[in-house]
């Protein structure tokens, strides 16, 4: 019997999608109640829809029923928002924006205030912990990372401190406990971090890179000297995620942006390992603590990142949904993944991108977002639009 889910209503999207369960649906972005009408005549039982005892986004990727995706953005809080450029007026410093607990707190607000994601992310950079760990850097306008004594001998590696966040970040404890308690369980409140062979890429790279030319030739000629590095950086991003869960992140995605620049075996060596051993660290001490793990341009590499043990892939625009979800396979929640230029287009093309997007990804065990984060001079009213249309849908 094929059945379609719909609701009351007029404003509904009508392309249907297959869910896991072979049914057709029809999204809708009505609020009224949701009834499955089926081809052969009469209606079959409502799906049991969680209760909201806890977030949406939570309950979305454990695997249970829910009515809609639930949805947040990368970058969410940041320049496209004139309320955040005022904050950069006053307080030009990204380090004292970031590493400052009311001014976190404001920051990571500002879009909930506004736009009411299902995710609250904290307001930080994956290079926080490195002064915590004797690698000194800053973060410059219009410049990026800037490691001020990059690291390429076993000696350098010698001196890297492992991170202890209690002692050297205090205030993301501080901020992620004031942030869970300002949202109250309406929204998932984010941390994150950034993954070992990422961190490794800025502090041998000495910033940002092209061609990783350095990161490279350490890998390659003395993979001695990089493993000890990566087994410092895996060691302390995992206290450092259960830290912020601690303190009150109810997920934690791991941004893995530069491990695409390895070859399938390289990331075999350089990468996996360390992010495997994060999981399993984490998963000892908070084994329901949902991890999203982000890799851009990921598209070579989606079955490896599948066997860190992860919860959540989070796929870049470069990916079709449809084939990263069959590739990923069904045990594994999504996360993405439409392209954050679309929000340059009109409201009916984000409109359509959405829908698309969510159709390729089926029901359930899928966290609507950008497939990287908000790009600086989006315009905010298309961001405002993107969570409007998204948090209307019903499946």
């Amino acid at each position: 019997m094929s059945c379609i889910y719909s609701c009351s209503s007029t404003a509904s999207f009508s392309a249907p999608f297959v869910s896991s369960r072979s049914s057709r649906f029809a999204l809708s972005s009505s609020n009224s109640r949701p009834r499955i009408h089926c081809a052969l005549g009469g209606t079959v039982a409502e799906p049991n829809i969680t209760t909201a005892a806890e977030p949406l986004l939570l309950n979305a990727v454990r695997g249970e029923d829910v009515e809609r995706p639930p949805v947040w953005l990368m970058r969410q809080a940041g320049r496209y928002m004139k309320s955040y450029q005022i904050i950069c007026e006053k307080y030009p410093s990204f380090r004292e924006r970031s590493e400052n607990v009311d001014l976190v707190v404001e920051i990571s607000l500002q879009p909930w205030k506004v736009f009411k994601p299902d995710g609250v992310i904290l307001f930080s950079d994956i290079l926080t912990p490195l002064s915590g760990m004797n690698i000194p850097f800053d973060i410059v306008k219009g410049k990026g990372p800037v490691i001020f004594n990059p690291l390429g001998t076993a000696a350098d590696v010698e001196q890297v401190r492992e991170f202890v966040p209690e002692d050297s970040v205090p205030y993301v404890g501080e901020a992620l406990t004031i942030l869970r308690k300002e949202v109250d369980n309406k929204a998932a409140v984010l941390g994150f971090v950034g993954a070992p062979f990422t961190l490794a890429s800025y502090v041998v790279e000495g910033g940002s890179s092209k061609h990783f030319t350095k990161i490279k030739r350490l890998a390659f000629s003395q993979p001695k000297v990089l493993h000890a590095l990566l087994q410092k950086f895996a060691t302390s991003m995992a206290r450092y995620i259960q830290f912020q869960a601690d303190s009150g992140a109810q997920a934690v995605q791991i941004f893995d942006s530069w491990a695409t620049e390895l070859s399938p075996v390289d990331f075999e060596e350089f990468s996996l390992p360390y992010l495997k051993q994060i999981m399993d660290t984490v998963k000892q001490t908070h084994p329901d603590l949902p991890l999203i793990l982000y890799a851009s341009g990921s598209g070579g590499l989606l079955e490896r990142l599948a066997l860190t043990g992860v919860d959540v892939v989070s796929l870049d625009w470069t990916v079709d949904m449809a084939e990263g979800r069959r590739r990923l396979g069904p045990n594994i929640a999504v996360q993405g993944n439409v392209d954050p230029g679309v929000l340059f287009g009109s409201k009916d093309f984000i409109t359509n991108r959405i829908n698309d997007t969510v159709r390729k990804a089926g029901r359930g065990k899928h966290i609507l977002n950008l497939g990287h984060g908000i790009v600086v001079g989006t315009p905010e009213e298309n961001v405002a639009h993107f969570f409007e249309v998204a948090k209307g849908l019903r499946y």
